[in-house]
């Protein structure tokens, strides 16, 4: 019997812990990713700005260069934005499989 809520204590304390660690990498994640976003927009906005100074001053040649920096920023935001997608994914993957194991866990304990 000792040997039983020993291993229901420990897989509970195991599991809580498992949770917890999720969340904070979940909440670290999200913080980053928006913090990446943020500086990115920044940056966005920074270069459509100097483009746009450049543009008044050189007309002809800097409209080119324009629409490929442009085009490249377009192709790093879908970047991130696909990159951020998979992390989510993968962090629900994550919480079916603790949910999953807890699971097991319960009818381990309730089983012995």
């Amino acid at each position: 019997v000792l040997v039983e809520v020993l291993v229901a204590v420990v897989a509970v304390v195991l599991v809580d812990v498992l949770v917890v660690v999720v969340e904070v990498v979940a909440v670290v994640v999200v913080v980053v990713v928006v913090l990446v976003l943020v500086v990115v927009e920044v940056v966005v906005v920074v270069v459509l700005v100097v483009l746009v100074v450049l543009l008044v001053l050189v007309e002809v040649l800097v409209v080119d260069v324009a629409v490929v920096l442009v085009d490249a920023l377009v192709v790093v935001v879908e970047v991130v934005a696909v990159v951020v997608v998979v992390v989510v994914l993968v962090l629900v993957v994550v919480e079916v499989v603790v949910v999953v194991v807890l699971v097991v866990l319960v009818v381990v304990v309730l089983v012995l």
